[in-house]
């Protein structure tokens, strides 16, 4: 694991490098380049607002800002982890034929869904600021939260990226994995009106924390919840560890498996 760590932080200017032509190539060739950052989920934010606003009448205020809170976090995590998936077995050729640390691979995934994240942020903060929702002092807490979204996404990216390798159904069973984990947080309703039946389940999904938090120092302007977060940053740093020892006792075959 130690390996791993240390691995990736001598080649972090590589890292750096690929992560800037993952960010280039997603957008060679287009008109808008990256103002595609700002017009995707603005896209996705006016059909879920005309459906659950417009035609199911969800009933919540400044409805389009609780939707960005929730969605473009969403997107980082979940394109992250399926594009992480193929990682390994996208770049088969450089790991044949050249010698780098192969943890690296899902690292740039996630961590250009991140930039590409930070990019679509002003979007939030423009709409807060047109539905007259202020800024509240727990805002400082923003980097914290997604730290801890970088490590829990990276070391679920870790075991996906490596367990793809053997297994290739799980190229196909991710995808559907995270379209109903989407369903079962509360991005396009408030967990307040989940049936007090089902609360322990949502209680058990991490990522219901992990939106719910972005909500609080966001839209309601309040402290997360401590214990959440907590739990969260402790799950985040387990799977990044056995993440890391587990990609790291594995990736000797992966020149011969890919």
């Amino acid at each position: 694991m130690l390996e791993c760590l240390s691995q990736a932080y001598r080649h972090r200017a590589l890292v750096q490098v690929l992560i800037l032509r993952e960010l280039k190539a997603r957008y060679r060739g287009t008109a808008l380049g990256f103002l595609w950052s700002f017009v995707n989920p603005l896209i996705l934010m006016m059909i879920y607002v005309l459906v659950f606003s417009v035609y199911l009448r969800v009933d919540v205020p400044h409805y389009p800002v609780f939707l960005l809170c929730g969605i473009l976090p969403w997107a980082w995590f979940s394109s992250a982890l399926n594009e992480s998936t193929h990682s390994i077995i996208s770049n088969a050729g450089l790991i044949k034929k050249v010698y780098l640390p192969s943890e690296i691979f899902p690292l740039v995934y996630v961590g250009s869904h991140a930039v590409h994240y930070l990019l679509s942020v002003p979007i939030l903060f423009f709409f807060m600021a047109f539905f007259g929702i202020p800024l509240s002092w727990w805002l400082l807490t923003f980097p914290i939260i997604v730290f801890i979204q970088f490590m829990f996404t990276y070391g679920l990216a870790l075991f996906a990226s490596s367990l793809a390798v053997q297994f290739r159904d799980l190229l196909h069973i991710v995808p559907n994995i995270l379209m109903i984990a989407f369903f079962l947080t509360p991005i396009l309703y408030p967990a307040s009106t989940v049936p007090a039946t089902y609360l322990p389940l949502l209680e058990l999904n991490p990522l219901a924390q992990l939106v719910m938090s972005y909500q609080d120092i966001l839209f309601y302007g309040r402290m997360p919840s401590p214990g959440g977060l907590t739990m969260l940053a402790a799950l985040a740093c387990v799977l990044l560890v056995l993440g890391l020892a587990f990609f790291g006792a594995r990736k000797d075959v992966f020149a011969e498996e890919v």
